[in-house]
């Protein structure tokens, strides 16, 4: 006769522990979690591995919040975040993060709860077809076989089945292998018991030291999961893929050169810079915008015949989205350029693109002409957007006149109003090396890359598709992940209020989760100004413009911040917005700029 224990056993949650524990053992911290039917048997052992302390667990209620939660932090950590999810929609939600993801080159594990395949096709509710759905976006892919044995002891064949799945699909995810990381998709079909008592040999495989650790295995879309019914992946062909790595590309010094830093490139583009005494042309979102090579005020020094005009050749790191000039730059067919490859889709705008996957400063003697050149054009196009010094002698004048005209100054300083670069200033002034600082795709992030200063501080932006969609979610994701272990440190995004509202409902947290200190920053100009500066704007009538670009809203901002629990600001001078920024204490902060159109 069954025991109590036997009888309450079932398969999904056998499987569903394989899986996690395998994934835990590996590394993997943090799960990200949408309720769920189908998919409680993977809820429940997540809920087991966080009272073990094994893993942080995030639950969120809308399945794309939960997708960007997990983009952020494996932007932050470089470990993806395990997403779980129900059947049907719920899916389809996580497809924004995966693509972004993707293109980004972001680690991200979605692992989603299915009918079994028998009720697929035949009309049984809450079900359609989920295996491929990722196909464009997924590093591997699997439909992995239905769970049919309980697993008493842990060592039955199934959980080794499922350990060594984790495995795979933790590598693909970290790009161990020709591919970059990026999203990697398991389809999990369960059949009814859809949970059980979690097994007992739960955290006994979680922390254990795994016979096959993931950079044992070869990330490898053709590899055979036992009885899976689907596998691929592999991403959008393989334009984005080397096929090996390659020895670093010789740059040869001589030709009058620039480095172009986009979206993500990191240190290594001012190290190319400073190694080779090339001018450093660093986008904000760049993390490479410090150091004595970059370049400020670059849009106008690169619209310039005599500097722009005359660049031979461009090395290019990361992904550049925020200047038509570099762009135009980039698709100029008397330039070489010299791109060095990243996650997704090669740069190649002028047809003629030398892709490789590292460069090297060979033999040649630097330029120091060509870049002393850009150098003072840049040191005559940076702008100081500090508030005015009090006038200190005014102030103590013992003439009537002088000390009121001192007083008078301060006072305007005080209450002159906030505009887009007052208010970028202030942000990138608030913020530390300890810090993070997010952009989202709005107005304010191209007028940040036009006008801030170098500065050597973590800075995070979704530029891989520049959606509006996740922001506050993706900058929940990095704040929860660098705060872990009482990290010190405020994470701070930026974004237009067109970009708030999309999200708005990342601004939805659990009592009873770790509370991360986050300032949304959220300069509100009433609907989309952006596209004030495109074309449309000079094409469309003014009525249209406003109905289908700009789209008006008088969303009050102040009761949405009360109803989700945050503390709310709405800040109209400099001086408030510095005090705001950097006043001791912690939590959720909703800060409310207005801006006019």
């Amino acid at each position: 006769m069954s025991t109590t224990a036997e009888r309450a056993a079932a398969p999904s949650t056998d499987a569903a522990a394989a899986l996690l524990a395998g994934l835990v053992a590996r590394g993997v911290r943090h799960l990200v979690i949408s309720p769920g039917s189908r998919s409680q048997a993977l809820a429940l052992v997540a809920a087991d591995l966080e009272r073990a302390g094994l893993v942080h667990l995030h639950v969120r209620i809308d399945e794309r919040v939960a997708g960007f939660t997990a983009l952020g932090i494996g932007r932050e950590t470089g470990m993806p975040a395990v997403v779980v999810c129900t059947s049907g929609t719920a899916v389809a939600n996580l497809l924004p993060a995966a693509l972004e993801a993707h293109h980004a080159g972001v680690p991200l594990l979605l692992l989603t709860a299915d009918r079994p395949p028998e009720l697929r096709g035949v009309g049984a509710n809450q079900t359609t077809r989920q295996p491929g759905l990722f196909r464009a976006a997924a590093r591997f892919e699997a439909d992995l076989p239905v769970p049919d044995a309980v697993d008493h002891d842990g060592t039955a064949e199934q959980t080794a089945e499922f350990d060594t799945v984790a495995a795979t699909a933790l590598a693909a995810a970290l790009g161990e292998g020709a591919r970059a990381a990026g999203p990697v998709h398991l389809n999990v079909p369960l059949r009814e018991p859809l949970a059980g008592a979690v097994p007992g040999w739960l955290l006994e495989r979680a922390t254990a030291r795994p016979v096959a650790a993931a950079s044992d295995i070869e990330s490898d879309p053709e590899a055979e999961a036992s009885g899976a019914l689907y596998q691929g992946g592999g991403g959008i062909g393989v334009a984005d893929v080397a096929p090996e790595t390659e020895a670093a590309f010789p740059l040869e010094l001589g030709a009058r050169t620039i480095v172009v830093a986009g979206a993500d490139a990191g240190p290594a583009a001012e190290e190319l810079a400073h190694r080779g005494g090339f001018p450093l042309v660093a986008e904000i979102v760049s993390g490479a915008r410090f150091g004595r090579n970059v370049v400020h005020g670059y849009r106008a020094l690169l619209r310039d015949p005599d500097l722009g005009g005359r660049i031979e050749r461009v090395v290019v790191l990361g992904h550049p989205t925020l200047s038509r000039e570099v762009a135009l730059l980039l698709g100029r067919d008397d330039v070489e350029v010299i791109a060095v490859r990243g996650p997704g889709e090669p740069v190649n705008l002028n047809g003629t693109t030398q892709g490789v996957d590292a460069v090297r400063v060979t033999s040649g003697e630097t330029d120091r002409a060509w870049l002393g050149e850009w150098m003072r054009a840049s040191r005559a196009a940076a702008v100081d957007l500090s508030p005015p010094a009090p006038d200190a002698d005014g102030l103590a004048s013992a003439v009537p006149h002088e000390r009121l005209g001192a007083i008078n100054a301060e006072v305007e300083v005080i209450r002159a109003p906030l505009d887009r670069a007052a208010l970028v200033d202030a942000l990138w002034r608030a913020t530390w090396p300890h810090d993070r600082l997010m952009f989202g795709s709005s107005r304010l992030v191209r007028v940040a890359d036009e006008l801030l200063s170098g500065k050597k501080v973590s800075v995070h932006a979704n530029r891989g598709l520049a959606g509006i969609d996740g922001t506050i979610a993706t900058a929940t994701g990095i704040a929860l992940a660098s705060q872990v272990e009482e990290r010190p440190g405020v994470t701070r995004v930026l974004l237009g209020d067109l970009a708030f509202l999309h999200d708005l409902g990342a601004l939805l947290l659990p009592p009873g989760e770790d509370e991360p200190r986050l300032q949304v920053v959220v300069g509100n100009d009433g609907g989309g100004t952006i596209f004030d500066g495109l074309e449309v704007a000079s094409v469309a009538g003014d009525d249209a413009m406003d109905r289908v670009q700009y789209t008006p809203h008088t969303t009050r901002l102040e009761p949405l911040a009360l109803a989700f629990g945050w503390e709310y600001h709405r800040v109209t001078t400099r001086v408030a917005l510095d005090q705001v920024l950097t006043a001791p204490g912690g939590g959720r902060q909703l800060i409310e700029v207005p801006l006019p159109r």
